[in-house]
């Protein structure tokens, strides 16, 4: 397999596995803290990070070390924050409805590279961005109905990781990627753990195995984003993160009943048409 149809194939499959990874959080958050729940996952994260850049001598030091640790302490908690956000999303609105909305994420990052990251977008990226939003608007109110306060929340969310995701682009200008992934980690943990701790519940046995499964799946996740990115160029394989969508809404209608309605479709195929447009710009002028 060539090196372009291996990043795709391992795109392909760590869009599975992070569906897989928000069926087991909504299931754990419907039964216990979402804080808690996000914390036990990035005390895993944590540990995993450390014992990655731990493998060589002084590369823990080294990959803990930045010029920037206030833009890498940022990321930390506006990743951390963003996955409660998005979490509680799936059991208050169900996977299909969130990452629908989720979708916009994209052409977030394509509006926010220009103020930060001094990137250009021109006109027909910020048509694409507005018709996108156009997009979100026909998932959000179903035939013209009453907007739900809680369908804010993967807008937010989608907001909150755009955002992370430009700050990492800001700082991959000066840090490698295991500093920006031990930062992540370690920070996030520190920063779930006072309200995890706080919102503690006794946990059922067979729940410490979906944890400990989340915990897995997640590592798992990471490791294949970074195979992915390793085979292939990430203009190459971004279009198919959108299978995540895919994956997600079939779990949530097998695995917890929801259903996919008209607009939610229509909606998405226009966000989604939206963002491989501005992908597909921002290659072309690349």
């Amino acid at each position: 397999m060539t090196g372009q149809g291996a990043g795709i194939a391992l795109m392909c499959a760590t869009m599975a596995i992070l569906a897989v990874q928000d069926a087991f959080s909504r299931h754990l958050a419907g039964e216990y803290n979402v804080w808690m729940v996000m914390m036990v996952r990035y005390w895993f994260f944590a540990v995993l990070a450390l014992a990655i850049a731990a493998r060589r001598p002084g590369a823990l030091a080294r990959a803990w070390a930045t010029p920037r640790p206030w833009l890498q302490a940022g990321r930390g908690v506006l990743m951390a924050a963003e996955i409660c956000v998005l979490v509680t999303a799936f059991v208050l609105l169900g996977l299909a409805q969130s990452h629908a909305i989720f979708a916009l994420c994209p052409l977030l990052v394509a509006a926010l590279s220009g103020p930060v990251l001094g990137e250009r977008v021109g006109l027909a990226r910020w048509l694409a961005i507005a018709v996108g939003f156009g997009g979100v608007l026909i998932i959000l109110t179903p035939g013209g109905g009453t907007l739900s306060v809680w369908a804010l929340l993967p807008v937010l969310a989608a907001f909150m990781f755009a955002a992370y995701s430009v700050l990492t682009r800001l700082a991959s200008r000066t840090d490698d990627a295991l500093t920006s992934f031990v930062w992540t980690g370690v920070v996030g943990a520190v920063f779930m753990t006072p309200m995890g701790l706080w919102a503690w519940q006794d946990v059922a046995a067979a729940d410490w195995g979906w944890l400990a499964g989340l915990c897995a799946i997640a590592a798992l996740a990471q490791w294949l984003f970074i195979k992915t990115y390793e085979a292939a160029e990430a203009s190459t394989v971004q279009p198919f993160a959108y299978l995540q969508l895919v994956f997600a809404s079939a779990l949530g209608v097998v695995i917890f009943d929801e259903t996919i309605r008209a607009n939610m479709v229509i909606g998405a195929a226009i966000v989604i048409a939206a963002g491989l447009f501005t992908l597909w710009r921002a290659r072309r002028a690349a």
